[in-house]
């Protein structure tokens, strides 16, 4: 056989095989461990990502901080470095303070509330704020539910009783705010120093949604819990604009669908899993309270912490236009 034969039977070989095209590998950090309400939307995420890409994009997860504190990722997913985070609102708000809006205490009343907050037109407010302040594109969100406070020293049963106490919280000014008008002590700490410093009493408390506390297991440094309400936690799933412009509009479109379903199936999960591990605190020790005077919070809320910061989240015009919209 000739040269040139030889050659033409190569290249008609060659382009016979099969084409092996791998699979994207997109990395998503949380703060939180995988049993809880964050690792239940990432682990439906993936799972939708996956089965609706054909296999073309692969999620791979980094709970427990393992990719850094909260503030950090979200700062790495803005430059690029990172492709997409669960974090607590809060620790988006030091890259967009408009969002901070969500953070106002006694804002959100009920799950029903968080759901109308975080869809249809506010949803998409949000968004944009968030694409354009943060850097960041919102493709979904975890319903934590209200985030409870837990405590080493003593039962809270009332606004006297919270008075001193050094109350963990995520750095954002709404929440700092908060806690220093109910009297306490707040200190801005990342979420993967809390558990230390709460065992070795640095700080006395912080506040977070049932499943978080069981999870982050704070029943064996904090023997105290109050239902307080005044913050329902939300915490979205962010994929940077670099990242998500990357894109084709397909995957895209992926991301953004399987975002929205995990967050239905998220505000399940935490209705039914809530109260499961409300008991499993209690099992292990936990006192639970109620605050006896927690009309006297929403009083001072709106009259002492919601005034400060209308500037800080676009005007007292904005914040109303969103209470109006809540109210339909």
């Amino acid at each position: 056989m000739k040269l040139k034969q030889l050659a033409k039977l190569a290249v008609i070989t060659i382009l016979a095989l099969p084409v092996i095209v791998s699979a994207k590998t997109m990395k998503v950090g949380m703060g939180d461990p995988i049993e809880s309400d964050q690792g239940a939307y990432a682990l439906r995420f993936k799972d939708l990502v996956e089965f609706y890409s054909g296999g073309d994009i692969k999620i791979k997860l980094y709970p427990g901080g393992a990719l850094g504190g909260e503030t950090e990722m979200v700062q790495n997913i803005r430059l690029g470095s990172l492709d997409m985070a669960l974090v607590g609102i809060g620790n988006v708000t030091p890259f967009s303070k408009k969002l901070g809006a969500l953070t106002m205490p006694y804002l959100i009343t009920n799950s029903s509330d968080a759901v109308l907050i975080t869809t249809g037109e506010l949803g998409e407010y949000w968004n944009t704020l968030a694409k354009e302040e943060a850097g960041v594109n919102i493709l979904g969100w975890t319903y934590s539910n209200f985030r409870h406070l837990t405590n080493s020293k003593r039962p809270v049963k009332n606004m006297e009783d919270v008075k001193g106490l050094k109350i963990r919280v995520p750095q954002n000014s709404i929440m700092l705010k908060s806690w220093e008008v109910f009297g306490a002590n707040p200190i801005a700490m990342a979420w993967t120093e809390t558990f230390t410093a709460l065992q070795q009493k640095v700080v006395d408390g912080q506040d977070n949604p049932y499943i978080v506390n069981n999870t982050m297991k704070f029943y064996e440094v904090q023997p105290y819990l109050t239902e307080v309400h005044h913050q329902y936690s939300l915490q979205p799933l962010l994929i940077g604009n670099r990242t998500m412009g990357k894109l084709s509009e397909e995957h895209q479109a992926i991301l953004n669908r399987a975002g929205l379903e995990a967050q239905q199936y998220a505000l399940v999960f935490q209705m039914t899993e809530a109260e499961n591990a409300k008991q499993n605190m209690i099992d292990n020790g936990v006192e639970v309270f109620t605050l006896e005077d927690e009309d006297k919070w929403v009083e001072l809320a709106k009259e002492k912490v919601w005034p400060e910061f209308y500037e800080d989240i676009g005007g007292k015009e904005s914040f109303d236009n969103v209470l109006q919209k809540m109210q339909k």
